[in-house]
């Protein structure tokens, strides 16, 4: 499937914009991940584009087991590769499927970081994400009380894809800054 296919797709199941932003951050962030460790950049863009495509359709909160198993039923349906489907899988521990690839693991630390990235970034004056720091954002990672839903265990497994934490929020950051105009900030 090509991207703009897939942003079709994603538009089609999910009408938040701001949830959209995010998807939109994890593929930019998964796009240079992949080119980092010379893997497929479009599969991985791919991934982190379609990874929350059933969030309007499963209720978290309710049933977390859900979230990944209903986005994989539609990215089957619509011919997606199995391993993009294992990813999606993966990104949510509560599926029970365990994270063995090397893409699978990147796509789970890179969801939180992602909204890690956007709170540090709207508590600046300007909201601009071209004036964050990466810095800032490590600071902010230790304020548990910031941006709670950035889960900091997640975030710090980029450790089990060989990158540190300041290194994987460099990347991410850079990532974001890249698609700044889509993102909006």
């Amino acid at each position: 499937m090509k991207r703009e296919e897939a942003l079709d797709l994603v538009r089609r199941y999910v009408k938040n914009e701001n949830s959209i932003k995010h998807m939109l951050a994890v593929e930019a962030v998964m796009r240079d991940l992949a080119n980092k460790f010379g893997e497929d950049e479009e599969k991985w863009a791919l991934a982190g584009l379609l990874h929350d495509i059933d969030m309007e359709i499963v209720d978290y909160q309710k049933e977390p087991e859900k979230h990944g198993k209903k986005g994989a039923e539609i990215l089957a349906e619509n011919g997606i590769e199995k391993d993009i489907i294992n990813a999606v899988l993966a990104h949510n521990p509560e599926t029970g499927k365990q994270r063995e690839t090397l893409f699978e693991k990147a796509i789970y630390c890179t969801d939180p970081l992602t909204g890690l990235i956007v709170a540090s970034t709207l508590i600046l004056p300007s909201k601009n994400i071209s004036e964050l720091k990466y810095s800032s954002v490590l600071k902010r990672f230790k304020e548990k009380s910031f941006a709670r839903g950035a889960d900091r265990e997640i975030i710090s497994s980029c450790s089990d894809i060989g990158l540190d934490l300041e290194e994987f929020v460099f990347l991410g950051l850079q990532a974001m800054q890249k698609v700044k105009d889509d993102l909006e900030l």
